[in-house]
């Protein structure tokens, strides 16, 4: 089985992947390729190639037509931000679920607001986890903002935008994924202690449908792995009948 590894399209210049001293590092540290050795090369994009270890740069060998490890659906994961490394793990899971675009977002419960370092290792992790579960496209991860900013400019209400909620009388998440007719999904998961009653109220205003995930309460790190995994099943088939 060859290493994949994601790689900038700026990178590649005629039939070189101009490779950076971290890469040379992974290639030949971590998974130990020796000169001629090949791996596969990806740009995030949706483009693969077989290349060859060449010194501290690489050979394209020939362009590849790989398998659409793609969800059919585009899902937007509006999360908000968890204490610690929580964050670590939703980006890891949802992105290997097939998440194309994470919103990290502040509520009214947020504790901290995250560093620029913070958000370039969430960047890091997605591309990891793009390498893992063999996806062509790394999901896009927006700066953090603001609730009121994600209902205000940053979603349409020509997509389906579902709110997760606990406690209340709402349909069931997969119900409404089996009854969408559109393509475009968008979910919102709350914070630790959950959304405030303003938050939930606007976002109901603004063209979010509230749904629940379950009788049970689920930790705001579980909430959008789980959430991702409902829309994973049902855009791929498992739960559409």
């Amino acid at each position: 089985m060859a290493y994949r590894l994601v790689i900038e399209p700026k990178q590649i210049q005629a039939q070189q992947i101009y490779l950076n001293l971290e890469q040379v590092h992974y290639l030949k540290r971590v998974v130990r390729l020796n000169q001629g050795d090949c791996f596969i090369a990806v740009d995030g994009e949706g483009n693969s190639w077989l290349a060859s270890l060449d010194g501290n740069q690489a050979v394209i060998i020939e362009s590849l037509l790989t398998p659409n490890t793609e969800l059919p659906w585009s899902l937007t994961l509006v999360t908000a931000i968890v204490k610690g490394n929580g964050f670590d793990e939703i980006v890891r899971c949802c992105t290997e679920l097939g998440v194309r675009v994470i919103i990290p977002t502040l509520t009214s419960r947020t504790l901290s607001q995250p560093s620029s370092h913070k958000v370039e290792r969430w960047r890091k992790i997605a591309q990891e986890a793009v390498e893992q579960s063999e996806r062509q496209i790394i999901p896009t991860i927006l700066d953090p903002v603001p609730f009121t900013q994600v209902m205000g400019t940053l979603i349409s209400r020509e997509k389906s935008n579902y709110l997760c909620l606990t406690r209340q009388e709402t349909p069931h998440l997969l119900t409404c994924l089996r009854e969408s007719v559109g393509t475009e999904i968008v979910i919102a998961t709350g914070p630790e202690g959950g959304w405030t009653a303003t938050e939930i109220e606007e976002a109901i205003a603004s063209g979010f449908q509230p749904v629940n995930l379950g009788n049970r309460i689920l930790r705001a790190i579980t909430a959008p792995i789980a959430a991702t995994s409902l829309v994973a099943a049902v855009a791929e088939g498992s739960f559409k009948q």
